[in-house]
């Protein structure tokens, strides 16, 4: 049955040889199965030399080795055998390789491909190693060596659009740089850091003709980024994107820090009526109920500098709705000269940022992509740490994103 279950074929005279299930061993009281596999002494080895191929015959056999199999019922079961060894005229002696597992792996490549799966599934080591019945190192092994596989088999196509973005490590200001495929939805580079030179490193992971093939790059509104992607990306200028949930957020940061300016005044000696507002100013007006509509009209009644700041930046919204940059650039300049006559120093401030990178702002409407697949791949990386309570290893943390979010082949 083994024989047939581990697709072993049986020495044929004058024919090729290869392994044969020579013994079974049954041990119900540790639940475990061991079958001995044997290839005979004297015959040809199952395999040519690894390193050129050169069929040769067998030199001798290296010491018995465990492979941890697909369980049998309830027990777990192990394969063992000595793997044989050829003499090589070129090369020496080298181990050859068996037909179910991979150099240097302790387990079957169908038990690895059943972990994967179940990797994947449970988006965790601890909980993979409860249903494999295996231990944290063995666990995390399957991972990294399903990381180097898949990282080795990618080719590199093409990139015509890829986001950039940073993702924190751990508390402290540490963080990673993600380089992200948007048609793809998978991270394709990490670095460490979050400044230029991470930037660099990241897009420079990428190979000579993939850098060549980009024509859009989407980022928020980070300096660091900008130089990055200009100094390894050709005609950067014209293909940088400033994500405009980047550019709606300083805006509604803005509308923030001028709410609670206000509040602070007029809540001196009485209530102030901005008092449990803050989420209204934070929030689209669509994603706001009946009843939070109708206490932002109310607020908005009363003329404050809060209600002025946050209508000129739901005005702001409508500049990624036109068709074209010339139409886009006419409206901003309209929504500048209203914002620079106020006394909102917090929206003013926006509005000069914008203005500094208008030209990339604008290039939305040439390419139409945002960091919107990048802030979707960054959630699952977050449900995922969160899962296993964090990564105190850095190392640890690039191998998971990978492994969950590369996009990789990962079964052997």
């Amino acid at each position: 049955m083994y024989q047939h279950l581990l697709g072993l074929e049986s020495p044929r005279l004058g024919g090729r040889s290869a392994w044969r299930v020579a013994e079974v061993r049954l041990d119900v009281g540790a639940e475990t199965i061991e079958v001995v596999a044997e290839h005979p002494e004297g015959t040809p080895a199952a395999a040519g030399c690894p390193e050129c191929g050169l069929s040769l015959a067998c030199y001798d056999h290296a010491p018995p080795r465990k492979w941890r199999h697909l369980d049998s019922c309830q027990f777990k079961t192990y394969l063992i055998a000595s793997i044989p060894r050829v003499q090589c005229p070129e090369h020496g002696v080298r181990q050859v390789g068996v037909p179910w597992a991979e150099g240097s792996s302790r387990f079957t490549l169908l038990f690895e491909r059943l972990a994967i799966d179940v990797l994947l599934a449970t988006q965790t080591v601890k909980g993979a190693m409860g249903l494999l019945r295996t231990n944290w190192d063995q666990t995390w092994n399957i991972v990294q060596r399903a990381v180097a596989r898949g990282k080795s088999r990618k080719v590199d196509g093409p990139l015509p659009r890829i986001g950039i973005d940073e993702k924190a490590f751990s508390k402290g200001q540490r963080y990673l740089t993600l380089l992200y495929d948007l048609d793809h939805s998978t991270v394709e580079a990490i670095s460490d850091s979050n400044d230029t030179e991470a930037g660099i490193d990241c897009f420079s992971q990428l190979s000579e003709g993939q850098i060549a093939s980009v024509e859009a790059v989407a980022m928020d509104m980070s300096a660091a980024y900008v130089k990055a992607a200009k100094a390894v990306i050709p005609l950067a200028d014209q293909k940088i994107v400033h994500d405009r949930f980047h550019v709606m957020q300083l805006a509604t940061t803005a509308v923030d820090q001028v709410r609670r300016g206000e509040h602070r005044l007029l809540g001196r000696g009485e209530t102030s009526p901005l008092t449990k507002t803050r989420y209204l100013w934070l929030t689209s007006l669509e994603n706001l109920n009946e009843k939070q509509r109708g206490l932002l009209d109310e607020v908005c009644e009363q003329n404050l500098q809060t209600g002025k700041a946050w209508a000129y930046k739901e005005m702001l919204r409508d500049l990624w709705h036109h068709a074209d940059a010339a139409s886009a650039t006419d409206y901003f300049k309209d929504w500048y000269k209203r914002v620079i006559h106020t006394k909102l120093a917090p929206i003013k401030k926006v509005a000069r940022t914008i203005k500094q990178r208008l030209a990339n702002v604008m290039s939305y409407c040439t390419h139409g992509i945002t960091n919107a697949v990048a802030e979707g791949v960054n959630s699952k990386i977050m449900a995922i740490k969160r899962r296993v309570g964090g990564y105190r290893n850095k190392q640890h943390f690039k191998t998971a994103i990978f492994f969950y979010c590369g996009g990789l082949n990962l079964y052997p």
